[in-house]
């Protein structure tokens, strides 16, 4: 029996990696976006203290976070430029969409609600429910962090990297009012104190 669950969290992951790898094979500008967000999501987790079930369930939805961007058209996704109202309208969507897709999968964490929620903020300002604080659930908090410093300091089709550096003093300057203070400690234990660094090797094709 230990054997078999073995395989069926081994299939579990493959499934979920090959779901991700989807949205990813349309926009070539994020590949190994979802991996590296995980890698600092469950990085985040570990400093924080969860316990391994924990971290497994931020890992599938960090895996699984941007699932809802698979509606979105691929010319929005790689637009060079500024998006207008209804294109940021249909980038909004994604977590609903993804929430949508994933509601009905029976997962052992309520992955569906960590992926709804990754664009949430602590001050109420995030979407799509503008919800606040305690009310956001933990791992959201932490793979909102993680999505944030690895896309600040990824290449994007309408800006160039701006650097982990400047990631991480986005994320402290708006600790608190944007992003959970702890989790932002401890992601910035990791990259000071741990040598935490993106293998910007993931999703290469």
């Amino acid at each position: 029996m230990k054997k078999s669950y073995g395989q069926l969290r081994e299939v579990l992951t493959e499934t979920v990696l090959a779901m991700g790898n989807i949205v990813e094979a349309r926009d070539p500008y994020t590949a190994g976006h979802q991996q590296r967000v995980t890698a600092l999501a469950c990085g985040i987790a570990e400093q924080l203290g969860m316990t391994e079930e924990q971290i497994a369930g931020i890992g599938i939805a960090g895996l699984l976070h941007d699932i809802g961007k698979i509606t979105v058209p691929a010319e929005i996704l790689n637009k060079p430029g500024r998006l207008d109202k209804m294109e940021f309208m249909l980038i909004k969507a994604h977590p609903q969409v993804g929430h949508d897709i994933l509601k009905h999968i029976d997962f052992p964490w309520p992955i569906a609600q960590f992926v709804l929620q990754h664009h949430e903020r602590m001050d109420g300002s995030g979407y799509p429910n503008g919800l606040a604080g305690d009310h956001i659930l933990l791992e959201s908090r932490i793979i909102a962090i993680a999505d944030v410093v690895e896309s600040m300091s990824s290449h994007r089709p309408y800006r160039p990297s701006l650097g982990i550096d400047a990631a991480l003093r986005e994320i402290l300057a708006k600790k608190e009012t944007l992003f959970d203070p702890l989790a932002v400690d401890m992601c910035l234990r990791l990259f000071a104190e741990k040598n935490f660094e993106f293998d910007k090797r993931e999703g290469e094709m």
